[in-house]
């Protein structure tokens, strides 16, 4: 398995990881009072950086804290990790937390300095049979908090959904609130019925997917009908196609949900034009400025 690369970035120094330290009286160890983003990065390039970077500021005005720093600023501390690490096929991982004080309280003082943080690790190839025979996942209720659209790091809730998944041997757990589909536990659902994608409309439910937005991009290019409304527990198991999204990974079909076959139990034929679609963007993508 792979693991980080050497080369960190905190606080505005390049450092080795293993050097890197902050304070136990940090915010976001204390209390996830952070936000963050992860980005791949492909051919040494960043993937969808302004847009990732657009989401990380929602998120920051979310907790209602200011920007540190701008996009440009942002592009050359992921451009720097990149260099100093040769880093070719990795996704890095930014954290933005309101920082620490001398002590802990639940209302946090004006002024604090936050702390700033990323590093990259080697993104290992996607196992083929992940693609050509699709994944496991399994449903749940909702159990994190009501606002989803912050890329907040209190994740404990995704954490547990995630082990539901491993210990019933799965991919995921996608989680159904109301009688309705909200996300995966790290991912966006899209859900095909007659050759038409549905996703969950964006709103504090779910977290605005960037790989999402790219699927939606793709499938107008190639001329099929996506559609962002509710989408109903009985339209999800009735799916004829589910796909889940994700930054580090693209797009993978899931062929089994709660031990029944999805569709005709194998990847359908819309993924494999999406796939196709995704993995050229990708390689024209790497011919443009990260920013």
């Amino acid at each position: 398995m792979s693991g980080p690369l050497p080369v960190c970035y905190l606080n505005g120094n390049f450092l080795p990881l293993t050097e890197a330290r902050i304070s136990p009286f940090d915010r976001a160890f204390l209390f996830g009072d952070g936000v963050y983003e992860v980005i791949p990065v492909y051919g040494s390039r960043p993937f969808r950086l302004r847009q990732h970077l657009d989401r990380l500021n929602r998120s920051l005005g979310g907790i209602r804290m200011t920007p540190p720093l701008a996009h440009g600023d942002w592009a050359h501390v992921c451009q720097e990790l990149i260099s100093r690490n040769h880093a070719d096929e990795a996704y890095l991982y930014m954290q933005v937390s309101r920082g620490a004080e001398f002590g802990r309280n639940h209302l946090w003082p004006e002024g604090l300095k936050p702390t700033l943080f990323a590093y990259l690790t080697e993104l290992e190839p996607l196992p083929s049979a992940l693609a050509d025979n699709g994944v496991a996942a399994v449903t749940a209720p909702e159990i994190r908090w009501a606002r989803r659209d912050i890329k907040s790091t209190s994740l404990l809730g995704n954490l547990l959904l995630k082990k539901l998944a491993a210990d019933a041997g799965a991919f995921e757990t996608i989680m159904l609130e109301n009688g309705e589909l909200t996300e995966g536990s790290s991912t966006t659902v899209h859900v095909v019925k007659n050759s038409v994608i549905h996703t969950p409309p964006n709103s504090h439910h779910i977290l605005p997917g960037t790989t999402r937005d790219v699927v939606t991009e793709l499938a107008d290019l190639l001329s099929i009908r996506n559609v962002s409304a509710p989408i109903p527990e009985s339209a999800l198991r009735a799916a004829d196609e589910i796909w889940l999204a994700f930054s580090t990974r693209g797009v993978l079909p899931v062929t089994k949900l709660d031990g029944v076959p999805v569709g005709a139990g194998k990847p359908g034929p819309l993924f494999k034009r999406m796939s196709i679609a995704f993995t050229n963007y990708v390689r024209e993508l790497g011919r443009t400025p990260a920013l």
